[in-house]
Parts: structure tokens; C-alpha cells; sequence
């Protein structure tokens, strides 16, 4: 389980932007200039994408921290020894993307998926980061590390309108909820209630995307046989 933290529908046929960064031979002169392809606001919820070990790119939750007035860059936080934490120190970079499926928010939060590929068919927005880690502190028996981003290069590629769901929001929210239930530093009955909640919600406002990733967000934690 990754504890870092409906589709648009639209033709996504142009995959010339999905590159994500494969090549690594040092970018161009400019690449200090990249910027975020989104508007960063508080606490951003994202997908990572970062290359392990053996060639593949492990996919996983991360909230991406808006800079401060007084700083320039983005910083994001992991909880325990995740293989994000781990890439993020052996490879110093990673590719941060902003998805709308509720199933890939999933997937990232409370499964273990790799990728051949660094930029997610599902992304609606990606930008690849350098990554320094800024502050490390141990809370309980878990490491929690702040990592500060930097962009290197992004692109958006998909445009198209967005409507609110709170049924979507309610599956972003329980993924959260969820990837803390063995953290020793969070009360887990207030976190079965919230979860209890973010179902119901789901139930009454959700579309069947969302109804489809809180099933397999409970079917892959079992948070429910906790709470009964």
C-alpha cells in the first residue's frame, strides 16, 4: 500500500507529449525554466510515477504543497519506507501527473502498479521533477521526509471541460483516509469513520467510475472488516 499521498472520455490518439522524460541525457539548457502545467493550491492530490530498480516505473499517491510566498518551490511529503521515498532517492527525480479517474487515484494509493512507461494514459497533465529531499523526522516508528520539486519539463494534453462530483472527491479523500490505517501516528477509528462516510457519499453522488474504485479501494485494504 502506498501511503505518500470518471474518466474525461475524450479522444487521447496524440501521445506526443507522454514521453515523460525518457530521455536522460541532461535536457536542454532551458529546462531550469519549466514551469508547472497546472495551478498549484494548497495541497494538490497527484499521481507520482518513479523508476525502480528493475527498469520499471512504480506508480503511487502524492500531495504536491503549493511554494509559500517566500519560496519558489513545490514540496511534497512520504510516509514510511514507500517506493517512492526509495526512488526519489536513488533516481532524484520522478514524474508528477494530474489525473480525473477516480480508478487511477486507486490504483496508486492502495495497490503496488508499475509501468513500462513513465506518463499515464489517464494523465491529463504531467511534469517531470527533480527531487531534493529538505527535512527528515521520525513521528512514531514512521520516517516522514519532506522532498521539495523542482520542474524540469511538463505538458498538458488534455483540455477539455471538468464538472465537480463530490462522489469523485469523496474516492480522492478515502484513498488518504486509507493509506494511513496502519500509521501509527493516526487513530484508526477516526479513520474508519471517515471512510464510512466517504462511501456513503460516494454511494448517493457517485457515477459508476467512482463507485467502481471505492469497491476495489475496500476490497484492497479491507477497512470494512476493521470497522465491523
Amino acid at each position: 500500500m502506498s501511503d505518500e499521498r470518471g474518466g474525461g472520455g475524450s479522444d487521447r490518439s496524440d501521445r506526443s507529449d507522454r514521453s515523460g522524460g525518457s530521455d536522460r541525457s541532461g535536457g536542454s539548457d532551458d529546462e531550469t525554466d519549466a514551469e508547472w502545467p497546472v495551478e498549484l493550491r494548497g495541497v494538490t492530490e497527484s499521481v507520482v510515477t518513479t523508476l525502480g530498480p528493475n527498469d520499471l516505473w512504480n506508480v503511487a499517491a502524492l500531495g504536491v504543497r503549493a511554494p509559500a510566498a517566500s519560496d519558489t518551490s513545490a514540496t511534497a511529503t512520504t510516509w514510511g519506507n514507500t517506493r517512492t521515498r526509495r526512488n526519489f532517492h536513488r533516481q532524484g527525480e520522478g514524474v508528477v501527473q494530474f489525473v480525473t479517474d477516480p480508478r487511477t487515484f486507486v490504483a496508486a494509493a492502495v495497490t503496488i502498479r508499475e509501468e513500462t512507461e513513465p506518463v499515464l494514459d489517464s494523465a491529463d497533465a504531467w511534469v517531470r521533477v527533480e527531487t531534493d529531499c529538505v527535512d527528515s523526522e521520525e513521528r512514531g516508528e514512521t520516517t516522514v521526509e519532506r522532498w521539495e520539486l523542482r520542474p524540469v519539463e511538463s505538458a498538458v494534453v488534455e483540455t477539455g471541460v471538468r464538472t465537480i462530483n463530490r462522489g469523485f472527491y469523496a474516492v480522492v479523500d478515502a484513498t488518504v483516509a486509507a493509506s494511513r490505517l496502519d500509521v501509527s501516528a493516526y487513530d484508526t477509528d477516526a479513520l474508519l469513520d471517515r471512510l464510512t462516510y466517504f462511501e456513503e457519499t460516494v454511494e448517493k453522488c457517485g457515477g459508476d467510475a467512482e463507485r467502481e474504485a471505492f469497491e476495489r479501494l475496500s476490497a484492497e485494504t479491507g477497512w470494512r472488516k476493521r470497522r465491523d
